[in-house]
């Protein structure tokens, strides 16, 4: 499959690693240029190129940048096929990105981002830490894989973006459209906490909406105390804490 991937953040350079390594082919850019990604495609076989360049040919793409990198990709995506899937990996953090007021006021993020980029988009990878991807990746089959939710309304894009979870080293489980993946967002039992496909299903099931603000906020609250010192396992404490994750036994 032919894939661009705009941003090379922790999610995005481990996608383009991981996409790679499964044998996709991947186009990457971000938004200093092609010439700042010649050492990651060297590494991964991936093709560097501009973000207009990424978008051309492709079967897919993965936009890892933060919210407010979105609006601008509208004109870009106006002459990409409509059955080009669109997947958004992104979350919001009001004391990271700033405050969006239709997200504070309860709007889903991923549908903010369709508004934003003028289509619509599948939602996937964002309820993973960047070192479970990185790391965590098993075998189909074996045991103790961590799944991850996708969700979106388009059926076609959604099992491509399933396909491309499963190919990354995790089990992916549908958690239905766009409308009800607030329950994946953060401050979600679902979101970073590393479950099994059961307990996922569990935690999709047991999402609080009104809470899921305030969870977020806190467990964001306990990591900036951290300052820079902290680690893949300190940040899935703090989700599964703030969120109340519980293992099945």
């Amino acid at each position: 499959m032919k894939i661009g991937i705009l941003g090379v953040g922790f999610i995005g350079e481990t996608l383009v690693r991981k996409l790679s390594a499964a044998g996709h082919d991947i186009r990457v850019a971000n938004s200093r240029g092609p010439e700042t990604l010649k050492d990651l495609a060297g590494q991964t076989g991936a093709t560097a190129v501009t973000t207009a360049e990424a978008l051309q040919g492709i079967d897919a793409v993965i936009l890892s940048i933060p919210l407010n990198k979105m609006p601008p990709l509208k004109a870009l995506l106006t002459d990409v096929p409509a059955d080009v899937a669109i997947i958004d990996t992104s979350n919001y953090y009001p004391l990271r990105d700033g405050h969006i007021a239709a997200l504070d006021e309860g709007q889903v993020e991923s549908a903010w981002v369709a508004e934003q980029i003028g289509r619509p988009v599948t939602k996937a990878w964002n309820a993973v830490l960047a070192g479970t991807l990185r790391k965590n990746g098993k075998a189909k089959g074996e045991a103790g894989r961590t799944a991850i939710p996708v969700a979106g309304d388009d059926e076609a894009a959604k099992r491509i973006a399933l396909d491309l979870v499963e190919a990354t080293g995790f089990d992916a489980v549908d958690a239905g459209g766009i409308a009800e993946s607030w329950r994946l967002q953060t401050g979600s039992p679902a979101y970073c906490t590393e479950p099994t496909v059961e307990e996922l299903k569990l935690a999709l099931a047991k999402a609080d909406k009104a809470a899921g603000p305030l969870r977020r906020d806190a467990g964001m609250a306990v990591v900036l105390t951290f300052g820079d010192d902290y680690n893949n396992e300190d940040l899935l404490r703090v989700n599964r804490a703030a969120t109340r994750f519980h293992r099945l036994q």
